[in-house]
């Protein structure tokens, strides 16, 4: 057998490079593994062995250098966060936090040039806007502030609620904020933020511009916004919006007309429970429930069936404008079956503010058909907004049995005062 020995020292020699280039790449490949777990721990040492290990990676950099933010320490954190820039200079996020260091130094001019540098970078990602915006807030530039505060509302719901409240602690002026900071695609939002800091003429002027651009509008907004304007007593508002909000929201059907101011008076319709449908609220020993077997106006009546003391009323109420000083005409059908019980539920109507009762129809009992019921009555100088709810009369007296409704309706008759008389001459 023959050896070739001449070629033993060139495959030694090739072997032993390939070894050592694996021994290298290893090496490497370790030491990149252990900078990206050192990378992610909150610990100073760990950080601090991460760039160590591989000061070439940018992430690692401003890693160590948000931490040195951290801990209120600005200074150190600068070589860090200029390493990181340097690195990786389209990266807008490590601007951003080289311009944070900067803001705690008082570099101004510093930290001006590391925020045009973060947008220039990434003008369009919602948070790279909000960080920027509230950097330049802090510098006390408010118009780059309000215009970077745009940007995140048209670019993530993520942040409209903080960015609403700040745009609004700012700039409280609801025409130059519509004009030109919060677009249309927020004003839902903007209308929400409005009504729970009570802010009316403001939250008035959103809903103007959400009707203007005729998209619709969630109806949970609606009923939000309908039921502050009820509390605040802005009941021609209210009426206002509950009929532009008809075809925004898909409650045409739900509107009154001079032949009936009351809505869905035969319950053919779905109870909304919420605007100025009826609303309902649970009541100790009364149900209620649509029923099919049983109507008069309609395919369906309300059935409410009672049973127990301290019952005040049904939980099924309707609020209606009204005008003062009017004479209305109200009527309504029911049905009843095995009433037992001192007196009985009645139709009551009274001024939705000052309780003031306006109408007492007969006891709802012994009927064993449809039985209509009404009356007239007129409003007081100061009414607005009434009432209609099925009371217990008694208030509180045991009551069982079951109880039908159906086709109520309440029509303007006329005026009671329409102007000041004048005295003959």
């Amino acid at each position: 057998m023959q050896v070739d020995l001449d070629g033993f020292p060139k495959k030694f020699a090739a072997v032993t490079a390939l070894l050592a280039a694996g021994a290298i790449y290893l090496t490497c490949s370790a030491k990149q593994f252990l900078a990206a777990q050192y990378s992610e721990s909150p610990d100073y040492a760990h950080l601090q062995r991460a760039v160590a290990l591989d000061p070439g990676d940018a992430q690692y950099n401003d890693n160590l250098g948000r931490y040195f933010i951290s801990q209120q320490s600005p200074g150190a954190a600068l070589t860090s966060l200029q390493t990181a820039t340097r690195l990786s200079p389209h990266s807008a996020k490590y601007w951003v936090d080289l311009a944070t260091a900067q803001q705690s130094l008082g570099d101004t001019t510093g930290e001006s040039h590391s925020l045009e540098q973060a947008l220039l970078a990434d003008p369009h990602t919602p948070r790279i806007a909000w960080d920027a915006a509230n950097i330049y807030l802090a510098q006390d530039l408010r118009e780059e502030a309000l215009r970077l505060f745009r940007s995140v509302f048209e670019n993530d719901p993520v942040y409209i609620a903080a960015a609403l409240n700040t745009c609004w602690r700012i700039r409280p002026d609801i025409d130059a904020l519509l004009a030109s900071v919060v677009p249309p695609q927020t004003d839902a939002a903007f209308l929400e933020f409005l009504v729970a800091h009570k802010e009316t003429a403001a939250a008035n002027k959103v809903w103007e511009r959400m009707f203007s651009l005729q998209q619709p509008v969630e109806r949970r907004y609606v009923f939000d916004y309908l039921h502050y304007l009820i509390v605040s007593r802005e009941v021609s508002q209210a009426s206002l919006v509950w009929q532009q909000a008809g075809k925004l929201s898909g409650l045409a059907a739900y509107q009154p007309s001079s032949e009936n101011l009351l809505i869905n008076g035969d319950f053919s319709l779905d109870i909304l429970d919420g605007g100025f449908d009826w609303v309902h609220r649970d009541v100790r020993g009364a149900s209620l429930a649509l029923d099919p077997t049983e109507m008069h106006s309609s395919s369906r009546s309300l059935r409410i069936t009672l049973d127990g003391p301290g019952i005040t009323d049904a939980g099924v109420v309707q609020l209606i404008p009204v005008d003062p000083d009017t004479t209305y005409d109200f009527s309504g059908f029911y049905k009843a079956r095995e009433m037992d019980g001192a007196g009985g539920m009645e139709f009551a109507i009274s001024d939705a503010y000052n309780n003031t009762p306006l109408f007492m129809s007969e006891d709802l009992r012994d009927a064993d058909f449809w039985k209509e019921t009404g009356g007239s009555f007129t409003t007081g100088p100061e009414t607005s907004l009434i009432m209609l709810r099925v009371a217990r009369v008694p208030s509180g007296s045991p009551i069982r049995g079951k109880l039908w409704i159906d086709g109520p309706r309440l029509v303007r008759r006329e005026r009671k005062v329409e102007m000041a008389q004048k005295e003959p001459r």
